[in-house]
Parts: C-alpha cells; structure tokens; sequence
C-alpha cells in the first residue's frame, strides 16, 4: 500500500461498464480502505453518473452539479448517447469548475469514474483532452480498463473486450493497465488456461469462435486474431478482492505505470543512541 504516500498528485482513470449500477472497483476502497486511511492518504473521487458511493467515501467529487445528463435529454431532446457526449463536451468548455474543484489537492488520490461508452475513447477525443487537462494540472494518470472474469465465459465476447482495450490504450496513450476483475467468482480454475486469458492467445478465437460461425466468416476472424497478435499491446492482471495479494499486485502495478517513489525524499536512519536517550 506504500504507493499511496506518493508527493506527487495521482489519478486512477477507470472504465467502468454503462449498464453497472454499483462502484465494484476495490484495489484502493472497499475491504481496504481502513489501511489505506490509516497511512494518512486523503482519498478522492469523481464520479459522472448516478451510482452510490457517498457511503463509502466521504470526498466525493460530482460531475452532475456542472450539469446532468437528464437536463441535456429534456431540454434538447438528446438520446442517452448524445446527451453524454454533450455533458462531456461542457465539462471541457467550462474546466475552470474542475480545476477549482481539484485544485486544493496535493499529496491526493483522486479516482475519476469514466462513462463505459466505448465511442468516448475510439470515435471522440472527450476523455483523452481530460486527460491532458489532468497533465497539465500535475496529475500523474493511470487509466484502468475493468473487464469482467464473466467474459471468458463467450469467446467473441472476450476478443471485443480486448479489442475495446486495445483500442482506448492507442486513443488515450496514457500509462494503462488492464484488469480482470470479480476473479473470487470464477472459482476453482485451471491456471494455465487462465493464462491464455491474461495474455490474450489469439488462438482461443480462432478454436472455438471458428467452429460455431459459418465459414464465411472465418477470415474475419483471422483478421481480428492477427490483429490482436500483432499489436501485441493487450494483458490482464488478475484482481480478486478479497485477496491482499491480488490487490497488492495491481497497486504494485500502477506504481510502476506512475513511476512513483522518483521524486520521494530518502528518509534519514534514525540514531540509536538518540532513542536509547
């Protein structure tokens, strides 16, 4: 948990699903949170749509008292979709409101709950001028792509989700990691087929997803699966709640996406003759 006493300001930039109605990103709250409080870190959070995390945290941060999606829809008849891109667009149009809400943090963690919407990161720039707005505040940024452990469940379902990484790691260009959470309801499972998921092996595609297609399809499917192969971009940690060394791993991981510790002092040994006075 050391990284959390970094000087440097730092954020966790997550994408969470659209239809998901509870906040289930833990390496950093939930079951840990009292360790995390009793280091001294001052957590902070952003959350952009109706989810309930005031009982969690008590520094929360809400997009919705700028503007709220359900005024944009009624007052200029958007779809859901649209309407999130417009509310989007005005927090950029008007980030001195988010600069002056994050400007009195330093030595913070800030969380920021990102829209699921796929077409934010691959046919809009709206999340990657955010993030250029956090670097240009002092933010160091990790994005965090969350992909349920359910997905392996479904082949194809799988490779769109590595697709949908791969895609926001090249539009955000960003330090990125990519999780597979909810892992404590898989199970007992084979580890070193799990392996094939953590590190994408296009042949799972071709396997089973060729089998079940007609065979007209099976260039496409090729094509992905040698996409994904030669971009060679896409791996999973695996994150399991409730388990300190599965948390411990992530938090180990965006340190080193973050690069925390450069800029922290050495500490000086105290002297022992001194504490024995």
């Amino acid at each position: 948990m050391t990284h959390c006493q970094t000087i440097k300001r730092s954020v966790h930039l997550f994408n969470l699903d659209p239809a998901a109605e509870r906040f289930e990103y833990e390496p950093s709250i939930g079951i840990f949170l009292p360790q995390l409080v009793s280091i001294g870190l001052s957590l902070h959070v952003m959350i952009g749509k109706p989810i309930d995390l005031f009982s969690i945290f008590e520094n929360v941060q809400d997009i919705r008292e700028l503007i709220t999606l359900e005024d944009v829809m009624d007052e200029l008849h958007y779809g859901p979709n649209g309407g999130l891109i417009y509310c989007l667009e005005f927090l950029l149009n008007n980030i001195d409101w988010l600069e002056d809400e994050l400007g009195e943090y330093y030595d913070d963690y800030l969380i920021i709950d990102c829209p699921g919407q796929i077409e934010l990161y691959t046919h809009f720039p709206i999340i990657r001028r955010l993030c250029e707005c956090l670097q240009r505040m002092n933010f160091s940024i990790c994005g965090v792509y969350l992909l349920e452990s359910q997905f392996i469940e479904d082949k194809s379902k799988f490779f769109a989700g590595v697709l949908s990484a791969m895609s926001a790691m090249i539009s955000l260009e960003i330090p990125h990691i990519n999780v597979m959470s909810k892992m404590d309801l898989l199970g007992d499972v084979n580890n070193q087929m799990m392996e094939r998921y953590f590190d994408p092996d296009p042949l799972l595609l071709l396997e089973e997803v060729n089998r079940n297609t007609n065979t007209r399809y099976h260039s496409l499917n090729e094509a992905i699966a040698q996409l994904v192969d030669d971009y060679n971009m896409v791996s999973f940690l695996p994150l399991n709640i409730r388990d300190e060394d599965s948390v411990a791993s992530i938090l180990s991981h965006i340190d080193n996406a973050t690069q925390y510790g450069e800029d922290q002092e050495p500490t000086e040994p105290k002297d022992e003759y001194d504490e024995n006075e």
